[in-house]
């Protein structure tokens, strides 16, 4: 078997160079187009492998970045895991057939879906199953046309955008429209199944949405089932994680909620959490803004010179200005 020396290769009983004394006449191509397998006494620390450190920088990153998801989180360990393990198979030439990899994230909006496509993109590339760790993100707009042969061609142009990276398609349900029976996306869905097949190798699709509209375009879609074969669920955030990351929000601002506007911003999240059109952390980011907002307008008005911590402290006023806490508003 060939054996791996550092980085370098060689076979048992080759010394010296090809054709040298003594040494087997082996040609520098024959030695470089055999793999090199470990032996099967040798042992992979993955400890130390400098490719699983990197992917486990990066599952780091993501348990630093969102907060709670822990069945997501969970899942993409194990993604990355059996990844690892394929790899070390493979060093001691234990050959498995190459894993599909496209995936399925549903979920309501703001729950961290697209970053965690990023950080799987960067698992993906750090492991060799992609070129790059990129994600290029499209919605139905961007794959089907209104006209007869304008679908086919922005679908592969998205495609060609991915390609060695992850396709991210978000309310990718969209494409599936059931009640029009002249609607292109069921021709940009036929193109993906396509390219899914042929450049699996090259490229990772997630398909991204609402649980329940996701689950009617897979039942109508048996070919577009089969070959997503991770469905990970993002579930809504709880008022207390959410609140986790307001606080971490206004923080990465260098700023801060006073005792009364934590009471405030809280209860306001019990307001907003009750109303149509809830998006999670992305309904608590455009809530900070509008803070910050009446935090400039109220430091603008008053009739004294800003201290620093004028400047950095948001205060029960700020948050309790929100249309929310006035009874009977829609918004």
């Amino acid at each position: 078997m060939t054996q791996r020396s550092g980085f370098g290769f060689y076979r048992p009983g080759v010394t010296g160079v090809p054709g040298a004394m003594g040494a087997p006449d082996v040609s520098a191509d024959e030695v470089a187009a055999e793999p090199a397998y470990l032996s099967d006494d040798a042992h992979i620390d993955l400890a130390h492998d400098e490719v699983a450190t990197r992917v486990g920088e990066t599952l780091a990153r993501l348990d630093g970045e969102l907060i709670g998801l822990g069945s997501v989180k969970q899942r993409v360990r194990e993604i990355a895991s059996l990844l690892l393990v394929d790899r070390a198979r493979e060093r001691f030439g234990l050959m498995t057939s190459k894993p599909t990899l496209h995936m399925s994230f549903t979920g309501g909006p703001g729950t961290g879906k697209t970053t965690v496509a990023m950080r799987m993109a960067e698992i993906l590339h750090a492991l060799g199953y992609l070129r790059t760790p990129k994600v290029h993100a499209v919605t139905r707009d961007d794959l089907v046309g209104q006209f007869i042969g304008q679908t086919a061609p922005k679908t592969k142009e998205a495609i060609a955008k991915a390609a060695g990276g992850v396709l991210f398609i978000d309310e990718a349900y969209a494409l599936f429209r059931a009640e029009n029976e002249r609607d292109y996306g069921q021709e940009a869905i036929e193109i993906l199944l396509t390219e899914m097949e042929n450049e699996r190798g090259s490229l990772v699709v997630i398909f991204a949405g609402y649980a329940d509209r996701m689950g009617t375009l897979f039942e109508a879609n048996p070919g577009l089932s089969s070959r997503v074969p991770h469905h990970i669920a993002f579930s809504d955030y709880a008022a207390e994680e959410l609140m986790e990351i307001a606080e971490r929000m206004v923080a990465k601002e260098n700023f801060g909620f006073d005792a009364d506007a934590r009471a405030a911003f809280a209860d306001y999240l019990d307001l907003r959490m009750a109303k149509p059109n809830f998006s999670n952390a992305r309904s608590v980011r455009n809530a900070i803004e509008r803070t910050r907002l009446r935090h400039a307008r109220r430091l603008v008005g008053l009739d004294r010179p800003l201290t620093k911590a004028d400047l950095t402290t948001l205060t029960a006023d700020d948050v309790r200005g929100s249309s929310h806490f006035q009874t009977g508003d829609p918004a």
